[in-house]
């Protein structure tokens, strides 16, 4: 077939022409090469079929749609094929169209801006032009039948490990990781403290730190030359979860662990590394991203999404006037913000980073184009969160919303907002005054907001701090606020609860003091009053050293603990709806901290850090040398404060729970559960007792075994020790009939064999 100017082999040749003759060297020269001929160009799949009068809307609303996430084409750019013989007059369009950059590395933004973005309810796919062609063009042939390759029937079909294998566990034990030394460990947490290997694990995990992603699927892994996700049963590692950041010190997931953020403080260097088809490898650094510091990636499919610079250096401290200095006045310390920098909404939507004093940047996912083009412009803003409620969002569209605060400038009050996104309307806002500091802390459910504000006194000597409680689930975000005399050093919400802790004291520099100095402390439990509908103190501890708390993932339970203390490292279990049977009416009915319960008291010395098993069962306390605790280990307790297994361990850094992602079951599927908990709980009791039986048994027949090799070993160095005497010439005594006989040990062991209630009615 001849081939016309343009190069197209398809055009047929002039009536009257010989069609023998070879055109085979003309086809060669003027052949496209599908893998590199076609770089500027997408096909984009599962558009909108539409007919002729709704041809030009589509394209208008593609292009706008194009533009929002930052792939915009010039006119001419845009082919969309077109059936003819389609429904409708006029015909209509075929689902796909072409897309024509005016350089291949537009082509590639575009292809990971517009590749899984939804455009009204379809879902746009997008491939470049030149794979088509390479795996489906008239030069490929394939087989109609399936031949199996050299070496394939060997490796034959290989299933895919389930991620969440580990929550089938028949005994519901949860997992840990430790790190000590350079040696990682990845454990099962027996009921009794016992702990067994949950997989074999690598020598290359412990390099710099290790960590869980939040719902627990992936175990992640830090490297000199960047992260590792490992994943199954086995642990196994693919090339699609390995990110290369060289130098990397921070890394942070989003909550649905679509995304991972990792950070350097070393500058990015890009080598401009092609992959296979000679094209930029979507998974390296790229030249646009030399000298930033923070990366961003898909995790599914390793490929990075964008890069960012890293924080600012921070100010210089501000220059005291001498009124200033004769007053005694304490300048607020200078600002910088805490990681994440980079911080997700709880729908992985959007990503946001501030630029203190000035701004607050939000970017859409995956395309991390910012949204609407431009940033949210905030005169002084120093901080912010997002709100964590996943289930209801702000009005009717379903928003995210985030809180920020600016602090006092000239005239105008500190003031704190409440703001959707992204529509970027201000939902609540609230004045301060004489302000030094503001934290955010949000209730796991998302509806509650504490901001605990530190206040300078009228002197400006002093710091003292109130609560700003926001109600976020009611009309027109009420705040409530409670004025405390003293500083509040640590605050916490209860998980799925309405009740807080906070710590506080009477001491002014609270916060600065010298290490290893433990001041007095207040411990304060508030709960809501479900009467008079406002936050209420519930009980007081006072006259404490405690420095540090930790919830119980389940709520009910906290554990208080005194860190950097060499005189002091108690640890106190409480349980704050503690009732001897147990019954919700009863603790209902209690007035407010009467059934607070100190269930136990532990010691662990040079503690650092508690963590609380996903169950709410166990809790460790931990003792790592980064923090340079004297005695570095760990100690594993129930949540009665019985110790169950303790583990000293030199150069141990880390101790990390394996997190647990939400139940799937209905809430009427739980209210049942618990119902019927009774019934359930027999069944338990007779697993535990056949569980402790076995035990019993092994432990006596290790027993039993030690004292035959004991033996073993006594007649054999009797017997060389005889052999001596006489190889000595002296006289070997005959043995007495009680050195014969043999020690019998006999152990009692007490096995439940049956147990029934029974109900006496008086």
């Amino acid at each position: 077939m001849p081939v016309s100017e343009h190069g197209d082999s398809r055009v047929p040749p002039p009536h009257g022409e010989d069609e023998d003759i070879d055109y085979s060297e003309i086809e060669a020269k003027y052949k496209i090469n599908p893998s590199s001929g076609f770089d500027d160009t997408i096909v984009l799949d599962n558009i909108p079929i539409v007919d002729t009068t709704r041809k030009q809307k589509l394209i208008d609303r593609l292009r706008a749609a194009f533009e929002k996430v930052g792939a915009g084409i010039e006119e001419g750019g845009v082919f969309m094929p077109w059936d003819e013989e389609g429904e409708g007059q006029g015909g209509c369009n075929r689902g796909y169209l072409f897309l024509t950059y005016p350089s291949p590395a537009q082509a590639t933004h575009a292809l990971r801006a517009l590749d899984q973005t939804l455009f009204g309810k379809n879902r746009l796919r997008a491939n470049r032009f030149g794979d088509i062609e390479r795996f489906g063009g008239p030069d490929v042939h394939v087989e109609e039948e399936f031949v199996v390759q050299e070496g394939d029937e060997e490796r034959g079909f290989e299933e895919r490990e389930h991620l969440r294998s580990w929550l089938a566990d028949p005994a519901g034990r949860d997992q840990y990781a430790t790190f000590r030394n350079e040696q990682v460990d990845i454990m099962w947490n027996g009921r009794t403290g016992t702990a067994e290997a949950a997989v074999k694990a690598e020598p290359r995990w412990g390099e710099l730190f290790i960590s869980w992603s939040p719902l627990g699927t992936y175990f992640a892994t830090a490297h000199r030359v960047g992260v590792a996700l490992w994943s199954g049963k086995s642990f196994r590692n693919v090339k699609s979860q390995r990110f290369t950041h060289p130098g990397v010190r921070l890394i942070d997931f989003s909550p649905n662990e679509k995304y991972l953020v990792t950070f350097s403080p070393d500058p990015i260097e890009a080598k401009t590394p092609l992959d296979h088809n000679g094209l930029p490898d979507p998974r390296q650094f790229q030249p646009e991203d030399e000298g930033n510091q923070i990366a961003v990636w898909d995790v599914k499919t390793g490929h990075l999404l964008r890069t960012f610079p890293g924080e600012p250096p921070a100010p210089a401290p501000p220059q005291l006037t001498e009124e200033q200095l004769r007053s005694g006045f304490v300048p607020p310390p200078s600002r910088r913000l805490a990681w994440p920098l980079l911080r997700w909404s709880p729908d992985d939507a959007y990503v946001a980073r501030c630029a203190m004093n000035s701004h607050i940047s939000v970017y859409e996912a995956p395309s991390m184009v910012m949204l609407d083009k431009k940033s949210i412009k905030i005169d002084g803003v120093l901080d912010f969160e997002w709100c964590p409620d996943k289930e209801r969002g702000v009005g009717k569209d379903k928003e995210n919303m985030l809180a920020y605060w600016t602090p006092e400038v000239e005239n105008q009050p500190a003031r704190v907002s409440l703001l959707a996104v992204p529509s970027r309307k201000v939902l609540r806002q609230k004045n301060l005054f004489n302000v030094s500091d503001c934290k955010f802390h949000w209730q796991d459910l998302g509806h509650y907001l504490c901001v605990k504000v530190d206040r300078f006194t009228k002197t400006k000597k002093n710091i003292y701090s109130n609560l700003e409680l926001f109600r976020v689930r009611e009309k027109d975000y009420p705040v409530e606020v409670i004025e405390l005399k003293d500083v509040c050093s640590r605050f916490g919400w209860e998980p799925h609860g309405s009740r807080f802790c906070m710590l506080t004291s009477s001491e002014p520099n609270m916060g600065n003091v010298a290490p290893g100095v433990v001041v007095k402390t207040n411990v304060d439990f508030y709960h809501l009053d479900p009467k008079k509908g406002d936050f209420r103190l519930m009980r007081r501890l006072e006259n404490k050293t405690i420095t540090h708390f930790a919830w119980s993932p389940k709520g009910r339970h906290i554990a208080l603990t005194t860190v950097g203390s060499s005189a002091k490292s108690d640890i106190e279990f409480w349980d704050l709806d503690f009732s001897i049977d147990d019954s919700a009416a009863r603790r209902e009915n209690a007035e407010p901290g009467a059934n607070m319960q100190l269930l136990g008291v532990g010691d662990h010395f040079g503690v650092t850090n508690l963590a609380w098993d996903p169950s709410g069962r166990y809790l460790a306390s931990i003792a790592s040398a980064w923090e340079h605790s004297p005695e570095p280990g760990y100690i594993i307790w129930d949540f009665r404060g019985q110790e169950l297994q303790k583990v000293p361990a030199e150069k141990f850094k880390q101790f990390v729970w394996r997190p647990r992602p939400a139940t799937m079951l209905s809430k009427d599927e739980q209210k049942k559960i618990r119902k019927n908990l009774r019934e359930y709980s027999k069944q338990f009791d007779e697993e535990d007792a056949a569980e402790e039986s076995n035990v019993s048994a092994e432990l006596l027949a290790y027993r039993r075994r030690l004292i035959d090799e004991w033996n073993a070993w006594r007649s054999k160095r009797i017997r060389e020790l005889n052999a001596e005497k006489q190889a000595a010439g002296r006289v070997v005594a005959p043995k007495k009939e009680e050195e014969e006989e043999v020690e019998q040990v006999e152990e009692w062991i007490e096995e439940l064999i049956e147990e029934t209630e029974e109900v006496v009615v008086g």
